[in-house]
């Protein structure tokens, strides 16, 4: 295996780059990172290895503001576990700074957050408990897709022993296991895409965080990961979803949360918020009427 790319002293630092911008190669030292202290057991899910009864997303005002902008204003969120939780909003919201906070990757200013029942503060023992997809996925492209899967399980502490089968069958899944081997420099971005997604789910987290996850995929590799995200929740794991894909909310999302100009304007089940929108006078009604009626300011100012 070629020498793995740099990862600075803290031990989480990797994962910031996953909200990163390059996937340029980065400066290769010899040797492998220190793992991650974890007590967590990578095994097949079983019902009672989840904290089914505990919610999987608590915040309570949780808030950021950079300057005098608030980009989250006191966010109260209670998502279950082993749901979809569809997390929507235009461009601007506070979408990724929420899913920013509720990773460990910024600091709230103000109000408490726990994702599987660990402080959101407390990066170094929440990320054995999540998964993250970007948007930027965090691929090195000197790395081959196998290559890049085992450095991932390597800073999670997990041997790739342990890993493996899972990891690849999740590529299988998704058509990508005949290229593992290439490197990434050669893939296109819906190979990308797939193998961000199987390095953030490979080790069976309690909440993934799935920002965009069928962006670049042809509408066959589309589905397939669709129907995985459903598949993931009936394992226990519970998937908070971004997307402005609003079709794939609605299919596939137990919950729907809509974020607008740093707020929580409405929550509910796809239906009830397609009847909430409506009022029950429309029965051609969709999610993207009711993501727009919600959003508009007429609405988030009642």
């Amino acid at each position: 295996m070629r020498d793995q790319p740099e990862r600075r002293d803290d031990g989480v630092s990797w994962l910031g780059h996953e909200f990163g911008t390059s996937s340029s190669p980065v400066p290769a030292t010899a040797g492998t990172p220190d793992p991650i202290p974890t007590g967590k057991t990578y095994a097949t899910p079983t019902p009672d290895t989840r904290r089914m009864s505990d919610p999987a997303i608590s915040t309570r005002a949780l808030s950021k503001r950079y300057g005098s902008t608030a980009a989250v204003r006191s966010l109260d969120l209670e998502v279950p576990s082993g749901v979809v939780y569809g997390f929507l909003g235009p461009n601007g919201a506070g979408k990724t700074t929420t899913m920013r906070m509720l990773t460990g990757l910024i600091e709230p200013t103000e109000g408490q957050g726990t994702v599987a029942g660990t402080d959101v503060e407390h990066r170094r023992e929440l990320i054995e408990h999540i998964g993250l997809l970007p948007e930027e996925p965090p691929l090195y492209n000197e790395l081959t897709g196998r290559e890049q899967l085992q450095f991932a399980a390597d800073l999670r502490g997990i041997p790739w022993s342990e890993i493996s089968d899972r990891a690849v069958g999740i590529c299988e899944e998704l058509d990508l296991a005949a290229d593992l081997d290439r490197r990434i420099e050669g893939y296109s971005k819906g190979m990308r895409r797939k193998t961000a997604f199987a390095q953030a789910v490979m080790h069976d987290p309690d909440v993934a965080f799935l920002d965009e996850p069928t962006s670049g995929l042809d509408p066959r590799a589309a589905r397939t990961l669709r129907e995985m995200i459903v598949d993931l929740a009936r394992e226990e794991t519970t998937v908070f979803l971004s997307t402005h894909i609003l079709p794939v909310v609605e299919e596939i999302a137990d919950e729907v949360g809509i974020h607008y100009d740093g707020r929580l304007v409405a929550e509910g089940s796809p239906d009830g918020l397609i009847g909430q929108a409506a009022g029950g006078d429309d029965a051609d009604a969709d999610l993207e009427d009711a993501f727009i009626e919600l959003t508009s300011d007429r609405a988030t100012l009642q």
